[in-house]
């Protein structure tokens, strides 16, 4: 399976595309990406994608630097869940290696590392798409975001002793020398920033001692393995799609940057069908849902990628045995709020 990338990387593309005067949804069909999804930040989408438009869009706007400048718009919020996790880090060295450990959690195509030598610390970013393309933008974009990272950390005069690129020098140097400073360097042996090691050392200074407890809890609870299977990125996926109406095995297929067969292989080995695996999660949802007093059925069908309300109580009729309403009544009636039916059909019944 190719390698994904979190929506949230594309942050800012459309803003900056219009002020660079190209079409960026033109461009992303172009890519095989689509544009209504980019409102979901937390879908997952295709890496190569991701580097073939922002390739495109550096030709169409002319400009070698629009990787760096898209960097420039990145904010903590854009890494997802890890990003409230590295705000309470004590100091940079542990916010730094937390980004690093759990690089897969935000994009899949990273694999970088940190070392430290002779008092010099030196962050190599890397991507790994599968395939022969050019990385240019993508480049630039990683490893702005990474020193991004390290300013809100070091504070806005922080500059690296070298930021490192493998590719040659732009045309014009004037958006690197104002974001890196003059340390940029070209035609090097690997992409990165070298840094003074004691920089790691530096506490955060926007660290709360009493939120940090909670947030590694909160993390831990979140937190995925590298070696998530297929069936676990489909089931994501889906419950990222269903709220848009637009959950389908051909949105499945395209966000992980394969096609439907492939989909239906994969799921098929671990003895699922798409139906299958959509009619579980919604059930699942549907289970924490319904049992909100607070949210209305017309809202919550919506929620499950349902058309209309009818079909949403047909559906949950089949699948629970009783009405939403029914449902809800007996996990929130006086019996006993929140103890609910002694086993839901969702368990007792066919796996659909």
């Amino acid at each position: 399976m190719k390698p994904l990338v979190r929506n949230a990387t594309l942050s800012g593309y459309v803003e900056l595309s219009q002020s660079l005067g190209i079409d960026p949804r033109g461009l992303m069909r172009q890519a095989g990406l689509d544009p209504a999804g980019l409102a979901v930040q937390d879908r997952w989408i295709s890496g190569a994608a991701v580097i073939l438009l922002l390739e495109l869009s550096a030709t169409a706007a002319r400009r070698e630097d629009f990787g760096l400048l898209l960097a420039e718009r990145r904010r903590f919020s854009n890494l997802g869940p890890i990003s409230l996790v590295i705000r309470e880090e004590p100091d940079v060295r542990s916010a730094v290696e937390l980004l690093v450990r759990h690089e897969y959690m935000y994009n899949e195509m990273l694999h970088n590392r940190l070392s430290e030598s002779s008092g010099l610390a030196t962050l190599k970013v890397g991507l790994e798409v599968g395939e022969a393309m050019a990385t240019r933008q993508a480049t630039e974009l990683a490893v702005g975001a990474f020193h991004q990272v390290l300013r809100n950390f070091l504070g806005t005069r922080w500059q690296a002793l070298s930021v490192c690129f493998t590719h040659s020098a732009p045309a014009d140097l004037g958006t690197h020398r104002r974001i890196f400073g003059t340390t940029v360097e070209f035609n090097r042996e690997f992409n990165g920033i070298i840094f003074y090691g004691n920089d790691l050392n530096v506490p955060n200074p926007m660290s709360d001692p009493l939120l940090r407890t909670y947030a590694r809890q909160y993390f831990e609870s979140i937190a995925v393995s590298r070696d998530t299977t297929v069936l676990d990125r489909v089931r994501d996926l889906i419950e990222v799609l269903l709220p848009t109406g637009r959950c389908s095995i051909e949105q499945v297929a395209c966000s992980l940057g394969v096609d439907r067969r492939t989909v239906h292989r994969h799921l098929a080995a671990s003895g699922e069908t798409f139906s299958s695996l959509l009619n579980a999660t919604r059930a699942q949802l549907a289970e924490h849902l319904v049992a909100n007093p607070r949210r209305s059925l017309t809202e919550i069908s919506g929620l499950l990628g349902f058309s209309a309300p009818s079909a949403f109580s047909r559906w949950f009729r089949e699948r629970f045995g009783c009405s939403a309403r029914d449902w809800r009544a007996q996990r929130t009636g006086p019996r006993g709020l929140g103890e609910g039916p002694p086993l839901s059909a969702a368990r007792r019944g066919p796996h659909l």
